[in-house]
């Protein structure tokens, strides 16, 4: 980030108040904080290192959460604002309800981050590393982050509910709610290989596994072991039956072979536009890498609407 003089003081206050009131007239830049807080990336990094050292889970989750972040309003933070009495956010809309994890994590990486550069870095920025650092911690690529994003001071939970694709989305409806933020089906069908890493609940797989035909039957059968017809909601399943904790190119491994976990991870691989290039992922991991990165970097610059305000929060669960 450029040094500023003291002749330069008044056009900085006028950037801070054009950045309070356009949250989305922001530019990014992997050098943002290099004057102010040169240690974040650094303090990020030892946080989710230790998070996934003692739960290899929670790279997934940290990098869903991300996802979810910015398919509302742009990567704003928002995900992270707690209801309160008054106040309604994004955390219990049906995508996210019993289901995003890992917010103390990135209280804990913010709590570290604000005693080494008191109200600097943004939650949104900060959830931006986290993901990031998530994937290459469990193996995938890592990237340089344009950083530069403030929080918002509301959020959204019909907007969640609304913008958000679900496991029972079909392929066009995937390409039309990625399309919808400026993301291509090459991109789509990229960031869909964050699902190498995680696991899913048996209530969002279940009909898939007892009903569906594209599906490889030993692989239904290994499923169906720990998902009942009935009851069993919440217990899980890793999204990669091959490597659970890995991030590499074997989800695509898996379509191929129709042992996608979910209907929408399949729908990639059925006939449709991205089957050429499911094909191409499952055999070239260095290809998956480099598009996903390009997508990464692509959904982390959305940014919220023009006139949003924001700020930097110095706790991530509520406004200052």
């Amino acid at each position: 980030m450029a040094s500023f003089t003291k002749a330069t003081a008044p056009f900085l206050a006028l950037a801070v108040v054009l950045a309070v009131l356009g949250g989305g007239a922001a530019q990014l830049s992997p050098n943002f904080y290099s004057k102010t807080c040169p240690n974040v990336a650094t303090i990020v990094r030892q946080g989710m290192a230790s998070a996934v050292g003692q739960e290899k889970r929670m790279g997934a989750s940290i990098l869903r959460m991300f996802f979810h972040d910015c398919f509302v309003n742009g990567c704003d933070g928002s995900i992270l604002l707690d209801d309160t009495a008054s106040f309604t956010g994004e955390q219990n809309a049906g995508p996210n309800a019993n289901s995003v994890r890992g917010y103390e994590v990135i209280d804990a990486i913010k709590a570290r981050v604000e005693a080494s550069c008191k109200a600097t870095v943004s939650c949104a920025d900060i959830l931006a590393l986290a993901a990031r650092d998530a994937v290459n911690l469990l193996g995938g690529p890592t990237w340089s982050v344009p950083l530069g994003r403030k929080d918002s001071r509301t959020a959204s939970q019909s907007a969640a509910n609304a913008n958000l694709p679900g496991p029972g989305s079909s392929l066009a409806t995937l390409i039309t709610m990625f399309g919808n933020k400026g993301l291509s089906p090459r991109d789509m069908t990229a960031l869909s290989g964050a699902h190498t890493i995680g696991r899913s609940q048996c209530q969002f797989f279940r009909n898939r596994i007892y009903n569906e035909r594209n599906i490889n039957g030993s692989f239904a059968a290994l499923r169906q072991q720990t998902c009942p017809r009935s009851g069993g909601a919440g217990n899980l399943a890793p999204l990669d039956v091959q490597t659970a904790d890995v991030f590499d190119n074997a989800y695509y491994q898996n379509l191929v072979a129709q042992k996608g976990l979910l209907h929408s991870d399949q729908e990639l691989f059925n006939g449709g536009s991205q089957d050429a290039l499911v094909r191409q992922y499952s055999a070239n991991a260095r290809q998956f890498s480099a598009d996903f990165v390009t997508a990464m970097i692509k959904m982390g610059n959305l940014l919220p609407s023009s006139g949003t305000q924001t700020e930097v929060r110095l706790n991530c669960g509520k406004v200052n």
